[in-house]
């Protein structure tokens, strides 16, 4: 685009002007070439020189004389009464500035989806995860909201380092997102706290899915502390469609009692907030 501006300030009203100047530019740069290594080397040869300097300018001239073609309207139009362009209409600027904004669109929407994107887990981030409920219709806001954390976390970036730690993250959310349904919200809610939305799930379905992935997290553990594998406690709330700021503060109340109960266990926060019993 650059270029095209470029050369359109030599040429502002002459489009065939400016594809020939395009054209002889583009297809002299190898006769150019040949001609600055033949002085270098002593090796110029007029007659040579003069024989490729024609061969480009005839290049030129089809290559001119295809995108006039290409430009030009089909044959069967040629009977039908149409209006005449306005003059000085710039087709090719007209093109590529709409190809620029096309673009500008395209990476302003990429923009916004990294915005909702957790870089390091590849889940949605807390600002993703409400702004993806927020977009659900009436009818599809109802489900249970869980929160997650992962239990002596810490330990994990001091004993093994934080190169581990982010692996951690990193599987843990796979293996999470494994367990769940298509229609099915996760994200990583901060640190190593993720949050789930089980789409018209009750509390009870939620609780036995994330006990599920408790109990292949202590068969296949992503990671180990004092021989014992890594853990996450987990609070789960009903979601009726109201607020979803109230249902995520009910669920982390719930993961409080999780936490204070021992850990490694889901708390319900429909069952006056009692504890289960360990799930492992």
């Amino acid at each position: 685009m650059l270029f095209y501006r470029a050369s359109s300030s030599g040429f502002p009203r002459a489009l065939r002007l400016r594809l020939l100047a395009t054209c002889l530019a583009a297809t002299h740069v190898p006769l150019v070439a040949w001609l600055g290594w033949g002085a270098a080397t002593g090796r110029l040869a007029l007659p040579e020189f003069a024989l490729l300097w024609l061969a480009t300018l005839a290049g030129s001239a089809v290559a001119l004389f295809g995108v006039g073609a290409l430009l030009a309207p089909p044959p069967e139009q040629d009977d039908i009464a149409a209006p005449p362009e306005p003059r000085g209409e710039d087709v090719i600027g007209s093109l590529l500035g709409s190809v620029n904004l096309a673009a500008s669109a395209a990476e302003a929407r990429m923009r916004e989806l990294a915005a909702k994107e957790d870089l390091l887990t590849g889940a949605r981030n807390r600002r993703g995860f409400l702004a993806d409920v927020d977009d659900l219709l009436p009818a599809e806001r109802r489900g249970a909201i869980a929160l997650l954390d992962l239990d002596r976390f810490r330990q994990i970036n001091d004993h093994l380092g934080h190169d581990a730690g982010d692996r951690v993250l990193r599987d843990f959310a796979a293996r999470l997102s494994s367990e769940l349904r298509r229609g099915d919200l996760v994200a990583r809610w901060g640190g190593e706290e993720f949050a789930v939305l089980f789409r018209g799930a009750t509390e009870e379905e939620a609780a036995r899915v994330l006990e599920r992935v408790t109990r292949r997290l202590v068969a296949n553990p992503l990671a180990e502390l004092d021989g014992q594998a890594l853990t996450f406690s987990a609070g789960v709330c009903r979601f009726g469609g109201a607020a979803v700021e109230e249902a995520i503060e009910r669920a982390d109340k719930a993961l409080r009692g999780a936490k204070q109960a021992g850990r490694n266990r889901v708390v319900r926060a429909g069952l006056a907030e009692q504890p289960s019993l360990p799930l492992a």
